[in-house]
């Protein structure tokens, strides 16, 4: 009985002996979990969530991939053929032309708002207004309305010079900043009313309007080059607009075309 009664005691030992090795292998696994979630978190602190799913943690490549299905989906799908718009879309990272706290419509169907009462387009109309300009490389183009500088950038890829013109002091200097900063030395921001233009650097092979005048600015026409193309929304404030496109020959002769409805925030005057 008393060798019973030992080998029972031994048994116990080894199983309290068992039980204390598999909480010290737990204990570590933890430890190694919880390490690795904060090594996990610190790599990822400086990335940002898009395509409004805010549980989704994207990476440059990641966000990459989304402007690739942009083109894709919402550009190439609806009818825009320009092989060099097209690369210029799926190149120009849109996500850092929109603010933080909205960042994650970056890459939606819709236009997003940028603060000030504006808004950065659809990606669809930002580049089925590029191919319509049909600007070359030795272009120059102004733009009016220049917002958070996304267009400006989809046209620095794509002509010689771009001047930008932006009513709204604030969002005007915040473009310039982060144009300078992402490397866009072929594009100049001024800060005031576009409805005047930029006779300084007049004429342009072609000019852009990113907000919706009543009437087109007969100034955007008189600094219109001789076989340039104007591509403007035309319309009343907060309704159905006229996406507009003003060509004038070579005997400077000005020809106005309805293309489709748009709608657009308002040409703002000083």
């Amino acid at each position: 009985m008393q060798v019973i009664s030992d080998a029972k005691v031994g048994f116990f030992s080894e199983e309290k002996i068992s039980v204390k090795i598999n909480y010290m292998v737990c204990i570590t696994s933890c430890a190694v979990v919880i390490i690795s979630g904060a090594i996990l978190l610190m790599w990822n602190k400086n990335k940002v969530s898009a395509m409004g799913d805010t549980n989704s943690v994207l990476d440059e490549s990641s966000f990459a991939r989304q402007r690739k299905r942009m083109v894709e989906e919402q550009i190439a799908y609806r009818g825009v053929k320009d092989k060099r718009v097209l690369e210029a879309m799926e190149s120009v990272p849109r996500h850092v032309f929109i603010p933080e706290e909205t960042r994650s419509y970056s890459y939606y169907d819709q236009p997003v708002p940028i603060g000030f009462g504006q808004t950065i387009s659809q990606p669809y109309i930002v580049a089925f207004m590029t191919e319509l300009l049909q600007a070359g490389s030795d272009d120059v183009v102004l733009e009016v309305g220049t917002g958070s500088g996304y267009q400006a950038a989809i046209l620095a890829r794509l002509v010689k010079r771009v001047y930008t013109i932006e009513i709204v002091n604030d969002l005007g200097k915040e473009a310039q900043n982060r144009l300078k900063t992402l490397g866009y030395d072929n594009v100049e921001v001024m800060i005031g009313d576009g409805y005047k233009g930029w006779p300084e650097h007049a004429p342009f092979d072609a000019i852009i309007v990113t907000a919706a005048a009543e009437h087109i600015p007969q100034p955007l026409i008189d600094q219109l080059k001789p076989g340039g193309r104007m591509v403007i929304p035309v319309g009343r404030v907060y309704a159905v607009q006229d996406l507009m496109l003003i060509t004038k020959d070579a005997s400077s002769k000005v020809i106005k075309e309805s293309i489709i409805p748009v709608r657009f925030v308002p040409l703002l005057r000083k």
